[in-house]
C-alpha cells in the first residue's frame, strides 16, 4: 500500500479534532441541531485552514446513520465519507472542471435521489476558477435546488466569485489557524507516530507553516523523511535554508561590535546555505524586538524568538537605544526589498549601515531628518534636476502647528512653538478677467519637454510636517474656481492640469498636488509651465506658493516612510525645520 501523507492520515473526523475555526465549528453544530440547514454555503479563507475539511465534516453530519448531527464514524455512510467512496458527496475540483460542459453534467445529476445518504452533497473546490459562463449555468440549481440537495463552495479568493453567487449561500470565513492549535494538533500526531520531538523545532515549523494547519503537517511530514524518528531544530534549518537563533545573534553582536570581516563572512554563508534573505531580516527584527520587550518587561514568556538567557545577555550588550536605531533600519530596508532585483547586495549595505550606527552616522538609511537629539536643525531642500535650478522663494523658518498633518494620521509629538498663522485664502472675486490680462501681457504654450523641479523624499516629509490642513481644507473648497478658466485658449490647459490635482500637502511656500499618471506630473513639475501654474493658484492663495506635483504611488511611498518615522519616534521637530530654496534662475 502507498505511503499516505500525515496531513492525510489525521485529518478531522469529528467537529472537535478540528484546529482553530471555533466559531464555525459551534454554528454549524447549531444549524444541526435546529435543523435549520441552509441549501448553499461558502467556506472562504486562506489555504490549509480546513475548508474541505469541514465540508466533509458538515456532509457526514448530515448522512450519519445514527442522526443528523452525529459523526460516528463507524456506521456505512461515514466510512465511506472517510474513504472518499460515498456515491451521495461528490467532491468537484473547479480548477480543471471549470466549464459550461462541466457544470451542465453536474445540473443534470442534481435531480437524482441521494443514493446511499439522506442527502446529496457536492463539495466544489476552487469555486473562483469557475468561468463566468459556468457560474451563470448554476445560478438557478444553486438557488433552488432539490430539498436532498446541499452545495459547499470552498475558495481561498472570495473576491473572484460572482456576486449573484455569493448571493445565494450561507458565508463562512476561515481565518488563519493559532499558534496554539496548530501545535496541539503536532504533538497529538508526533505522539501517535512514536516520534520524539524538540520544543523550538515544533516552533520553527509553526511559525514557517503561517497559521496553515496542512502546510505544518506537510512540513513535518518533509522533515520526518529526512531525520526519521526524531524531530530536530537543525534538520528544519538546514532542510528549509534557514539560519538558526545562535547565528542570527551572532550576526546582530558582529554589527553592533562594528566587525565588518565577520558581518560580511556570515552574511556571506547564508547565501551560500540558500538561506531566504527576507525571512532572516524579520528574524533579525523580532530578535531586536525581544531586546526591547525584555528590557522593559524582564518576563520570558513574552519572548519570541530569545530564551531568557539570549535576552539578558543582549540588553546588557547592545541596549534599547542602538536596538531602536537597528530596528529602525531594518524596518526601512523591508521595504526596499521589493524595489531591487539583487537583495543580497541590499542586505550587505544594510548590514554596513547597522555598523556605522556606531561611528558618527545614526541614521541608517542615509537620513537627513535627524533625531531629537540632534541640535542642528534640518534643512529642506527643494532643487532641480538636470541642470540644478532652483525656486526664487525667499528662505526663511516656517511656524506651524504641529498637530496639523497633511492627513488624518497620528498627531506628532507636541511641540511648544510660536504661532504664525497662515494668511486666509481670499481669493480674487473676477480670477477670469485677472488672469486673461496676465496672459496677455506673458503669454507663453505649455511645454512637454525640458527640466523639471525635483524634491526627495526627505524633504518632502520635511514639508509634510510643516503643512496646514485645515488651510489645505480651504483650498480644496476653493480650488472649484478653476472652472471659470477652463475654456480659455491659453489658460484651459493649465487650469485643467490643475484641477485634476488632489491638493495633498499645503506650506506656507509649497502645494504639493498628487495625481494618478506620471506624464501629468512632469508636465506641472517642468520649470518653463511653474510661472503660469503658480500664477493661477496665486490668484486664488493669496500669496506665491511652488507647485509640485507628485504621482499617486510616490505619494504612497513617502506617506508610509512618514508614518514609519512618526511611529518610531523620529520625524523632526516643527520649530527646527527651516525651507531653503535658494538660487537666481526665475521662473
Amino acid at each position: 500500500m502507498s505511503y499516505k501523507a500525515l496531513y492525510r492520515t489525521y485529518r478531522p473526523l469529528s467537529f472537535i479534532e478540528v484546529a482553530g475555526q471555533k466559531h464555525i465549528v459551534k454554528t454549524l453544530e447549531n444549524a444541526l441541531k435546529s435543523g435549520k440547514i441552509a441549501h448553499a454555503y461558502l467556506f472562504a479563507g486562506p489555504r490549509g485552514t480546513g475548508k474541505t475539511t469541514m465540508a466533509k465534516l458538515f456532509a457526514k453530519a448530515l448522512n450519519c446513520e445514527e442522526g443528523v448531527g452525529q459523526q460516528c464514524n463507524q456506521c456505512s455512510n461515514c466510512l465511506a465519507i472517510n474513504s472518499g467512496s460515498h456515491p451521495d458527496v461528490i467532491e468537484i475540483d473547479a480548477a480543471s472542471n471549470n466549464g459550461v460542459d462541466d457544470i451542465r453534467n453536474l445540473i443534470d445529476n442534481v435531480k437524482y435521489s441521494p443514493i446511499k445518504g439522506k442527502y446529496k452533497v457536492y463539495i466544489i473546490d476552487e469555486v473562483h476558477m469557475m468561468s463566468t459562463s459556468a457560474f451563470n449555468a448554476l445560478l438557478k440549481t444553486l438557488e433552488e435546488p432539490p430539498t436532498n440537495v446541499i452545495f459547499i463552495l470552498a475558495t481561498t479568493e472570495p473576491h473572484k466569485v460572482l456576486p449573484t453567487i455569493l448571493s445565494r449561500c450561507q458565508r463562512y470565513d476561515f481565518s488563519k489557524v493559532g499558534d496554539s492549535d496548530i501545535r496541539q494538533r503536532m504533538i497529538t500526531i508526533l505522539e501517535a507516530e512514536k516520534v520524539t520531538y524538540d520544543k523550538l523545532a515544533v516552533d520553527l515549523i509553526i511559525s514557517l507553516s503561517d497559521g496553515g494547519v496542512r502546510d505544518a503537517l506537510s512540513m513535518l511530514d518533509q522533515v520526518l523523511a529526512f531525520s526519521n524518528d526524531h524531530l530536530d531544530e537543525n534538520d528544519i534549518l538546514s532542510l528549509f535554508g534557514l539560519a538558526g537563533t545562535s547565528e542570527k545573534i551572532a550576526l546582530i553582536e558582529a554589527a553592533h561590535q562594528q566587525d565588518v570581516k565577520t558581518l560580511l563572512t556570515k552574511s556571506a554563508a547564508f547565501v551560500e546555505h540558500g538561506v531566504d534573505i527576507k525571512r532572516l531580516t524579520l528574524d533579525l527584527l523580532n530578535i531586536l524586538k525581544d531586546i526591547l520587550i525584555y528590557q522593559k518587561t524582564h518576563d520570558e514568556k513574552l519572548l519570541i524568538i530569545l530564551n531568557e538567557n539570549e535576552a539578558e545577555h543582549l540588553v546588557k550588550e547592545i541596549g534599547s537605544q542602538k536596538a531602536r536605531q537597528m530596528i529602525d533600519v531594518l524596518l526601512l530596508a523591508q521595504a526596499e526589498f521589493r524595489n531591487v532585483a539583487n537583495i543580497r547586495s541590499l542586505f550587505e549595505v544594510v548590514l554596513l549601515k547597522l555598523v556605522a550606527l556606531g561611528e558618527e552616522q545614526i541614521s541608517g538609511v542615509e537620513q537627513k531628518i535627524p533625531t531629537r537629539n540632534v541640535k542642528e536643525s534640518p534643512k529642506v531642500v527643494v532643487t532641480t534636476t538636470p541642470k540644478g535650478h532652483s525656486i526664487p522663494i525667499s528662505a526663511g523658518e516656517i511656524h506651524q502647528r504641529p498637530e496639523q498633518l497633511p492627513f488624518n494620521q497620528p498627531q506628532v509629538e507636541q511641540q511648544k512653538v510660536d504661532q504664525q498663522p497662515q494668511p486666509a485664502i481670499t481669493p480674487k472675486p473676477d480670477l477670469e478677467a485677472t488672469m486673461k490680462k496676465f496672459v496677455k501681457i506673458n503669454a507663453t504654450e505649455m511645454v512637454k519637454e525640458g527640466d523639471k523641479l525635483f524634491i526627495d523624499d526627505e524633504s518632502l516629509i520635511g514639508i509634510m510636517c510643516l503643512g496646514d490642513r485645515d488651510e489645505k481644507l480651504e483650498l480644496n473648497r476653493s480650488w472649484r474656481t478653476l472652472d471659470s478658466l477652463l475654456a480659455d485658449d491659453k489658460l484651459g490647459p493649465y487650469a485643467a492640469i490643475l484641477k485634476d490635482g488632489m491638493p495633498y500637502v499645503l506650506t506656507k511656500n509649497v502645494l504639493v498636488l498628487v495625481y494618478d499618471y506620471i506624464k501629468v506630473v512632469e508636465q506641472v513639475n517642468i520649470i518653463e509651465n511653474q510661472r503660469i501654474f503658480q500664477k493661477i493658484v496665486e490668484q486664488i492663495l493669496g500669496r506665491n506658493v511652488i507647485v509640485y506635483g507628485l504621482n499617486s504611488k510616490d505619494r504612497a511611498r513617502v506617506q508610509k516612510k512618514f508614518l514609519d518615522l512618526n511611529q518610531l519616534g523620529r520625524l523632526p521637530k516643527v520649530k527646527e525645520i527651516k525651507v531653503e530654496i535658494s538660487g537666481s534662475e526665475k521662473i
